[in-house]
């Protein structure tokens, strides 16, 4: 993780405040919009360049710490989240080579499907299992974003998906973010006095 700087891609957080994203979907006579809305960031603590971190509902679970990265192209999960559901017998096996996961590529070597619920929409989705620490217990990726038709704003700390109704939102976990990036550079403080 990089730290520091009040300014983002050439946008200052004054500026980024004043910003109005408006996403639309036309299909037939009907328009259903997507906005995002300065009051939407009522609540945050501002400025901030955190990721957007939120709790999701899998089975009959609710799992925290799920990273949503619109930069990942496969939805992630942690062996000891299935150990934990004792969901370990559903695993597939299969190799992949995902490059970039923690700075390095790591071989993942099972797949799973698995029915998620993001306020009570369901989809079954399809994670990479990785046996090892990566600060997240899961990571959603384009896979999942782009099933789910999602547009994620890290800014506004929200989620924000159409459906026929109405437009679902899922607010990001901005205590939980700002706890892991302590503990973060916590690590890497003891790190650099051991070497």
């Amino acid at each position: 993780m990089i730290f520091g700087g009040n300014e983002i891609n050439g946008v200052t957080f004054s500026a980024e405040k004043k910003t109005k994203v408006l996403i639309t979907q036309s299909k037939r006579l009907r328009e259903d919009a997507i906005t995002f809305m300065e009051e939407d960031a009522d609540g945050l603590l501002l400025p901030h360049n955190d990721a957007l971190v939120i709790s999701l509902n899998m089975l009959d679970f609710k799992i925290k710490r799920v990273l949503v990265d619109p930069g990942s192209s496969s939805n992630i999960i942690q062996l000891r989240v299935l150990e934990q559901a004792k969901l370990t017998g559903s695993i597939i096996l299969a190799t992949k080579l995902p490059t970039g996961f923690n700075v390095v590529s790591v071989t993942t070597w099972e797949e799973i499907l698995l029915l998620t619920n993001a306020e009570r929409v369901m989809k079954t989705s399809l994670f990479e299992v990785v046996d090892g620490d990566m600060g997240y217990n899961i990571i959603l990726g384009r896979p999942w974003l782009h099933e789910m038709k999602v547009v994620p704003l890290t800014y506004h700390q929200l989620l924000k998906f159409p459906k026929p109704e109405e437009i679902k939102q899922i607010r990001g976990d901005q205590p939980t973010t700002r706890e892991m990036n302590v503990i973060s550079i916590s690590n890497c403080k003891v790190k650099e006095r051991t070497a």
